[in-house]
């Protein structure tokens, strides 16, 4: 009677835990982290929230546009992506010769991503989001001070053609995250919050997330030149913009 009790026991604390994890996300418990632009080097709070194991990919994208032809390469107006949107097509659902299915989807701009992910019942991750996560190693959840971490995101800048490659190529990290580095940059929902003119990235409004930023006047850690091109190229983009090396994945808030 004792064993079938401790069962029951367990049974319900892991479903419990588990309640509300979406397939194919991984469950970040929140913390706080100090960014590397925006706050004075004052931690800044993350929730618990949820974010794609992997980054979308080709398929699923194109899953994705048959049920929303409005996002389609012929469809899709200029307000909401440039000429190079969805340029590794050779039409609406077909991808050019070489091209794989299972690489992460690029040449696709914020606003489609955002639709992308609102369609799945998600969102894209906010910028602390991304880079809570993105601080994690196979095994520390803040690695940004080890040389073996920095130098893995260093030296895949200078590797060609990264965003051709399947998802899942690069290591799982602490949380269970695959290819937040060494595959593709990704979109987050407030990509150029941080380069902003005023003393603090978290006192503007949402419409100016949308157009390029100024320049920032201090980071966190000067020593950071992996996360210093990562803000710069954020800094970089419009939303309507669709880049190359450029994907993204979806995260959900816990309520």
């Amino acid at each position: 009677m004792f064993s079938k009790f401790v069962t029951i026991v367990v049974i319900m604390f892991f479903s419990f835990i588990s309640f509300g994890q979406k397939e194919g996300m991984a469950l970040i418990k929140g913390g706080t982290y100090i960014p590397l632009y925006g706050t004075d080097s004052m931690p800044v709070k993350v929730d618990n929230f949820q974010i794609d194991k992997y980054p979308v990919t080709n398929a699923e994208f194109i899953q994705f546009l048959k049920e929303n032809p409005k996002w389609k390469k012929s469809n899709v107006i200029a307000l909401y992506a440039d000429g190079n949107y969805m340029r590794h097509f050779k039409d609406d659902f077909t991808l050019n010769e070489g091209e794989n299915p299972n690489a992460p989807m690029t040449n696709v701009s914020w606003f489609a991503a955002k639709k992308y992910c609102e369609c799945e019942g998600k969102r894209l991750p906010t910028l602390d989001e991304w880079e809570y996560v993105g601080m994690a190693d196979e095994k520390r959840i803040d690695a940004r001070s080890k040389d073996d971490y920095n130098k893995f995101i260093l030296s895949w800048y200078e590797k060609p053609n990264t965003y051709s490659q399947e998802i899942g190529s690069t290591f799982k990290n602490y949380w269970g995250v695959y290819d937040m580095h060494g595959l593709v940059w990704e979109w987050t929902q407030d990509f150029n919050s941080v380069l902003i003119s005023g003393e603090s990235r978290k006192d503007v409004d949402g419409s100016s997330n949308l157009f390029c930023g100024g320049a920032a006047l201090g980071s966190s850690d000067l020593m950071n030149y992996a996360a210093f091109m990562r803000y710069a190229f954020r800094g970089s983009v419009k939303a309507n913009y669709s880049i190359r090396t450029l994907g993204f994945r979806c995260a959900t808030s816990i309520k």
